[in-house]
């Protein structure tokens, strides 16, 4: 593996605020292995880098055609970013959305870091990225607020909303690590001259989460916006199925794989976040099945061919059902239609994932276990890569081509 520290001024700012020790470490915390607080640890253990299963991970991998493509930008405003969390994420009368923000922080490594926890996320993701081989890189997420049936933008009821200007600061100032993923909201009434601004600035996609956002994949109001998307090739990103991390309004439904159906009319590239893992929605008949099922289904559909695609990023977290990971492993045929991403910060929350709950049930190699939970304490990323490589039920296991993301991501135009 090679470390590629671009001498820029920017780079060596963030890069600094690691090698003062902002944080990468959580005072009082032993070596004794972590069960709850991700400890943060800087660079990976060098028996780590000649672990076999490291090596089995990247066999038949072309680093520079991985491009992780659901990277989540957070922080909390202080560092020019933008950023802003809304009360659900900010205030104690929301005990469980406030302690799920302590989290994500702490598994990005910017808890600790008084007035510049925004510059200290992005300087531990790009510590991170630079423990990977030359040409990987991740799709920073921007993140729309909330909007009304009229397109009028609500902070109160946003969880939180990180500007695309600061997605696309970020991607423009590190090349060599980041590109970027705009999100915008259909019904708002400049929403198709900013898609066409955030492509000619270089956005790779557009991320929609319904749940917390408010947009309805299958409103007639989204027709003009997916015009552009098709007409420049521009792929959507669309969180399906149940959300639990952050909430918008009552819109749950919109996550419906089903309502995808208007834009792959449209001909329009749609990536389903998570492939719909976890959460039930109402099918055509009127009854409620698992939404992976609904996924499944329209994945089957004339209309999907060549357009519909899922994302694995989080497809592993203690929540979702060893049997829909067992169905993505066999389903080989969907494999071409499938795309690496970690959800980031996610994988750095310990208790999430358990590499040893997966071996016992047959979806990883017991002998693996150790140095996954070694690895993840110091680099959640290659975690995430590394398990998802190692993942493997009755001889199947993901394709290499599930890797391979970034020709799908590189074909926009105007």
């Amino acid at each position: 593996m090679s470390i590629d520290l671009h001498p820029n001024s920017s780079r060596r700012r963030f890069l600094g605020l690691l090698a003062g020790g902002v944080a990468l470490s959580v005072p009082g915390l032993s070596m004794a292995k972590p069960i709850l607080i991700n400890p943060c640890r800087a660079a990976i253990p060098v028996r780590l880098l000649d672990s076999p299963w490291l090596k089995q991970a990247w066999a038949g991998i072309a680093p520079e055609q991985l491009w992780d493509c659901h990277v989540h930008l957070a922080g909390i405003g202080d560092g020019g970013s933008g950023i802003e969390l809304g009360p659900q994420l900010s205030s104690w009368l929301h005990p469980l959305h406030y302690a799920q923000r302590l989290f994500y922080m702490n598994a990005g490594c910017a808890h600790d870091a008084p007035g510049a926890v925004d510059t200290a996320y992005v300087a531990r993701l790009l510590n991170l990225c630079d423990a990977m081989p030359e040409g990987f890189k991740v799709m920073l997420f921007a993140f729309a607020r909330f909007h009304d049936s009229a397109g009028q933008a609500h902070p109160e009821r946003s969880a939180f909303y990180v500007p695309n200007a600061w997605a696309a600061k970020m991607a423009r100032e590190f090349p060599e690590r980041f590109e970027w993923v705009a999100s915008l909201h259909p019904y708002h009434a400049t929403a198709v001259d900013d898609l066409r601004q955030a492509i000619a600035d270089g956005a790779r996609a557009v991320k929609w989460l319904p749940a917390a956002q408010g947009m309805d994949p299958a409103d007639a109001k989204c027709d003009p916006f997916y015009h552009v998307l098709a007409a420049t090739g521009t792929p959507l990103i669309v969180h399906c199925g149940e959300e639990k991390a952050v909430k918008g309004s009552d819109t749950q439904a919109f996550g419906n794989p089903l309502r995808l159906r208007r834009a792959l009319d449209a001909g329009v590239r749609v990536v389903v976040a998570h492939c719909a893992t976890i959460g039930k929605d109402v099918d055509d008949d009127g009854k409620v099945r698992p939404s992976f099922d609904l996924f499944l289904k329209v994945m089957a559909e004339p209309r999907a061919k060549g357009l519909l695609h899922g994302d694995v990023s989080a497809i592993t977290l203690r929540n979702r059902k060893a049997a829909v990971i067992r169905t993505l492993l066999e389903r080989e045929d969907l494999h071409e239609c499938l795309l690496h991403g970690s959800d980031y910060p996610l994988p750095g929350i310990l208790p999430l994932i358990s590499p040893a709950a997966l071996a016992r049930q047959g979806l990883l190699p017991k002998a693996a276990v150790s140095d996954l939970d070694t690895l993840r304490q110091h680099n959640p990323l290659l975690f995430d890569f590394v398990h998802k490589r190692l993942l493997n039920w009755q001889g199947h296991s993901f394709s290499p081509a599930v890797f391979a993301t970034r020709p799908f991501f590189t074909g926009n135009k105007l």
